[in-house]
């Protein structure tokens, strides 16, 4: 049986209401859609420390799938015959990310023009005529709002101290996977998108470092199970708008930039922070998930 239309950031009473009935006649439900449905703010303590015990530790991946995934996990630490730490990437710069976020990038103008007609084909009520674009574009980048280029990833890291020869698994995307599997061993994830998403979770989760270059799920529920972790492993939410200011401040130098990026970014390492209301459980479980020292 499946419920439909639920409410995002429904109240708990909700659930009380339409779907236990539903879970005690049944016995299993599916919930459509399904992200985000209970909220995060006035949900009692018990019904919180539920809902973390079952994603932290109750739901599990399938047995092949996280034999996979440490293989790929094996194989990036030991590429060369000897152990080494490596980086996890979430690239966030694909083509539909890229157009729905309406934001101006670096490219000729034949990309540009190609990028103006596929957003005005996916989204004409957006697009409309385009001109009203350029400012929003704009205010979206000081804000902090755009998912970031692949340049500027490289600039943030290097301005961070790592240097060019970091191993870096680049999730969401193909290459990676590849260089480190064959096709056979890829071929039974390929059926469904699904799984390929899990062997990228399960390689960024036990990743020494983690990098995220723009919202979303997949990158919140990482840094969130990382922190649930112990904060051990560190994990980089670049300050984007800081990022915009002084990238296109053509007075700023190299070291002034390095300084910027050290100070801004020294409590965005996925170190324990305390949450505020509407705050995403799932990017930070500490108030809700974790015992009090």
């Amino acid at each position: 049986r499946t419920v439909k239309n639920i409410p995002k950031y429904a109240s708990a009473e909700f659930y009380m209401d339409n779907v236990l009935p539903r879970i005690k006649e049944k016995k299993i439900m599916a919930l459509k859609p399904f992200v985000d449905r209970l909220g995060y703010d006035n949900v009692p303590p018990e019904i919180n420390r539920l809902r973390c015990r079952v994603n932290y530790h109750a739901l599990r991946f399938l047995p092949e799938v996280e034999k996979m995934a440490d293989v790929l996990v094996s194989r990036m630490r030991n590429h060369t015959g000897t152990s080494h730490p490596y980086m996890a990437l979430h690239l966030r710069f694909e083509k539909g990310m890229v157009g729905l976020s309406f934001c101006d990038f670096v490219g000729t103008r034949e990309e540009k023009a190609v990028m103006a007609a596929y957003r005005q084909k996916e989204w004409p009520r957006r697009y409309k005529n385009g001109s009203h674009l350029w400012q929003v574009a704009l205010e979206k980048r000081k804000e902090g709002r755009c998912p970031l280029e692949p340049g500027e990833v490289a600039f943030l890291l290097r301005a961070m101290g790592y240097p060019k020869e970091t191993r870096i698994y680049v999730a969401s995307g193909q290459v990676t996977k590849e260089e480190l599997t064959t096709k056979e061993e890829l071929k039974p994830y390929r059926k469904h998108i699904t799984s390929l998403a899990a062997l990228d979770f399960l390689v960024c989760l036990k990743s020494d470092v983690f990098v995220m270059t723009h919202g979303g799920n997949f990158a919140k529920l990482i840094i969130g199970a990382r922190r649930y972790m112990g904060h051990r492993l560190k994990s980089i939410k670049p300050n984007k708008a800081l990022m915009a200011r002084s990238l296109g401040d053509p007075f700023l130098g190299w070291g002034a930039f390095v300084k910027d990026i050290e100070v801004s970014h020294d409590t965005r390492t996925g170190l324990p922070e305390a949450t505020f209301p509407g705050y995403d459980i799932w990017e930070n479980p500490l108030t809700h998930c974790m015992c009090k020292a």
